[in-house]
């Protein structure tokens, strides 16, 4: 039986009616070995088009009817990647998300896919027919349209190649695979040809930009091998494995950085039992994420309590703080959004002892101070301010020699 890949085409792979034909290509080509499935992103800019278009009349619209304008972008280049197929003799049909059923929960611009309908996928599949579907889309149980955040195209992606049993998921971009940094920034980053699922998850979840965290989790929960390469060059790009088999010897495979964050510290709070879930529930239950958290040691019975969150929800975590003042008594808010988090990620931190010492001294030596220091198994993030995140990430670059 002819083995099913998932193939997803971001904004740039289709940001133009040439890049479309290209991407049909890349289809057809891979039709004539595996039958494929496919999972479109909206034309580039057009997005960000819309949302211009919503800002004109409010800086805050109605969620229910934001999403259900910028999910438009994905249904364009879904039937326009159709007709280009249909013009190279390719069967293919355009599918919306309410269409194969993609239902979600109800949290508009951030809503989670709780079911798929395979059987209506593979029942495409088995007529010699292409499927070509709306990424970011979903639908609630009552019919209305919710998209699932940025980056959601290769959410969808993931879940759908899980869902219908796919050998891989293959995500197209315009960069060659993952790399060890930005080349934007270290111009040296060198391409990985493979990275364990485990150190992705931390690379997505600290900046990286290939891949949406919740894609990446995705793929590790249901054991979906996931390749990110180029569809604009050739090349095999770089494979997300299940397996961690021969990598012992990479130390660190990647440096991730985020610049949109915004640091808050309660002065003064109270070191009593439940203080730090009356702060971070309420933000919970609103849906937002909360990275870093540090709580200072206690000076007669009052501490510290610092957190970071992402800079697009500075202000409802403003609103929050206020809303709790009367539960949580503290002398001082205090609020900086000139910081960003640089993260040393490897699964080889495991085995080797003194890479935090290695990384702490090279930044000294190039006086980059460091304000917040969070580690886990294969990951030390340090918190800096903003103007220094291209500086840090070249130093550590050169001081873990990930060019070579």
């Amino acid at each position: 039986m002819t083995e099913i890949i998932v193939q997803k085409f971001g904004g740039t792979s289709v940001g133009t009616v040439e890049r479309i034909d290209a991407v049909a290509e890349i289809i057809k080509d891979a039709s004539k070995s595996n039958n494929i499935v496919v999972v479109v992103s909206a034309m580039e800019g057009e997005t960000n088009k819309l949302v211009g278009l919503a800002n004109h009349f409010s800086q805050s619209p109605d969620k229910r009817e934001f999403d259900a304008l910028v999910s438009t972008g994905e249904t364009v280049s879904s039937a326009l990647l159709a007709i280009a197929l249909h013009a190279k003799g390719i069967n293919a049909k355009s599918y919306s998300a309410s269409q194969i059923s993609m239902k979600t929960t109800d949290s508009y611009s951030k809503a989670k896919i709780l079911d798929i309908d395979a059987n209506k996928i593979m029942e495409v599949v088995g007529q010699n027919t292409i499927p070509i579907i709306t990424g970011f889309q979903g639908i609630t149980e009552t019919g209305d349209i919710t998209t699932l955040g940025r980056g959601g195209s290769d959410t969808t992606a993931v879940a759908i190649a899980a869902q219908i049993g796919a050998k891989r998921c293959d995500i197209y971009t315009d960069v060659d695979g993952v790399f060890t940094t930005d080349p934007k920034v270290v111009p040296n980053a060198k391409k990985l040809d493979s990275i364990t699922m485990e150190e992705m998850l931390e690379l997505a979840g600290q900046g990286a930009k290939v891949m949406q965290t919740r894609a990446v989790e995705f793929a590790n929960k249901y054991k979906v091998p996931v390749r990110v390469l180029s569809s604009f060059d050739e090349g095999d790009g770089t494979l997300i494995s299940l397996k961690d088999d021969g990598m012992e010897n990479a130390l660190i495979s990647g440096i991730a950085f985020q610049k949109d964050q915004v640091k808050f510290t309660l002065h003064g709070v109270g070191d009593i039992p439940g203080t730090a879930f009356k702060i971070l529930g309420p933000i919970s239950e609103k849906d937002i994420e909360v990275d870093v958290i540090v709580q200072n040691v206690s000076v007669d019975g009052k501490t510290d309590f610092t957190f970071t969150v992402s800079k697009d929800d500075e202000s409802d975590v403003k609103d929050i703080i206020e809303e709790i003042k009367t539960e949580v008594e503290f002398k001082d808010l205090m609020i900086n959004s000139d910081i960003a988090k640089v993260s040393l990620v490897g699964v080889g931190m495991r085995t080797h002892a003194g890479i935090a010492s290695k990384a702490f001294k090279a930044l000294s030596e190039n006086d980059v101070n460091i304000q917040i220091i969070s580690t886990s198994e294969i990951k030390i993030t340090m918190v800096i301010d903003k103007s220094l995140v291209e500086k840090a990430v070249q130093v550590l670059h050169e001081e873990f020699e990930l060019d070579k």
